[in-house]
């Protein structure tokens, strides 16, 4: 197999990977469109109004990608000058490219959230404690104030880890108080959500915005929903148009995050159960595995990744130490025993 072929690869890179099922396909070219920047495709709104009623909240946006819902995100809970705060392995800080202070001057500042830092293990679990703690004031004119935190669940470089409720209910409830927003970076929700349970309008209403993302565990080819009151939906509306998110027949993309609600949430729960199978025949730590991320420590990656793509089983590269294996909705149960007994082989060497 060449390094850009692969066909019939077990592909445990990512879920960002899926590609669109034949029914998502036909949903798709069936969609009725019209124009969006007009609020006039009736299967955007209908999107939109079904996610915001999912979470709790009074409106939504369907936007291009979950950087772009994060993004417009944090600018409507934080002005320019002021400080976002959240956990130094965040994707918002991480994987977003310095939006936030490039696009919106918005300063970030992070904490080393759990243990050891820098991914995976506990690393990454939201402590309300420890975030109240680092937040500044807005009435010292010497400090730059924080008007919003930062929460992702689950947290990607957290290995899926699933945030515990009775923190971020700890968070929400001294905010109110505070005058802080709260932000939550929802790319994985659905999983948190199958995981642990806890429903959807509960993670919403802990969250003054919300961006969820469609292209991941959901499997739809692109997209991403941003959820919160009808004032600031109305002002994001506007942000996405400045950034260049303004789409017009869309709906043949929301169509598909539609279709993927009526059929891929729940089997989320499937991607989970291969992801602790994985774990046990890979003799990796079963209490890591809250969603469907396997991370590998104390792997040879230089030598492990290039070796297994050569048999057809596509792992991610995260570190020259560490390997991380997701699964999704294009991975059965095949595939995973498939991709153990090659990666098995391998790490024992």
């Amino acid at each position: 197999m060449t390094s850009s072929d692969t066909t019939g690869a077990v592909d445990l890179r990512s879920d960002t990977l899926t590609r669109p099922t034949p029914g998502m396909r036909r949903a798709m070219a069936e969609a009725e469109v019209g124009d969006d920047v007009y609020v006039e495709d009736p299967t955007v709104n209908a999107l939109e109004e079904r996610v915001a009623d999912m979470f709790g909240h009074e409106a939504a946006l369907f936007v291009p990608s979950g950087t772009m819902g994060n993004q417009i995100g944090l600018r409507l809970v934080c002005e320019p000058g002021q400080e976002v705060l959240g956990d130094a392995d965040a994707h918002v800080f991480t994987y977003e490219m310095g939006a936030a202070a490039a696009l919106f001057g918005l300063s970030s500042r992070t904490v080393v959230s759990g243990s050891g830092g820098g991914g995976y293990g506990d690393a990454g679990t939201v402590s309300a404690d420890q975030l109240i703690a680092q937040v500044r004031p807005k009435d010292d004119w010497h400090l730059t104030a924080t008007a919003a935190v930062a929460v992702e669940n689950t947290h990607n470089r957290g290995g899926g880890l699933v945030q515990p409720l009775a923190e971020l209910e700890k968070l929400w409830d001294w905010s109110r108080g505070a005058g802080v927003n709260v932000h939550l970076d929802g790319a994985r929700i659905w999983n948190a959500h199958v995981a642990s349970g806890v429903p959807l309008s509960t993670y919403g209403r802990l969250a003054d915005t919300a961006s969820v993302c469609l292209s991941k565990g959901l499997g739809a080819p692109v997209g991403s929903v941003l959820v919160a009151s009808a004032e600031r939906i109305a002002a994001a509306r506007l942000w996405r148009k400045r950034l260049g998110g303004g789409m017009r027949q869309v709906g043949v993309l929301a169509a598909a995050g539609a279709h993927a609600l009526d059929h891929h949430l729940e089997r989320l729960a499937e991607d989970h159960e291969h992801a602790r199978l994985l774990a046990d025949l890979l003799g990796a730590d079963p209490a890591r595995v809250h969603t469907n991320m396997v991370v590998l420590d104390d792997v040879d990656a230089e030598t492990v990744v290039p070796a297994a793509r050569a048999q057809g089983v596509l792992v991610g590269h995260v570190s020259a130490r560490r390997v991380r294996l997701v699964t999704h909705l294009d991975v059965d149960r095949a595939g995973v025993e498939r991709a153990a007994k090659v990666l098995g082989e391998l790490i024992a060497r």
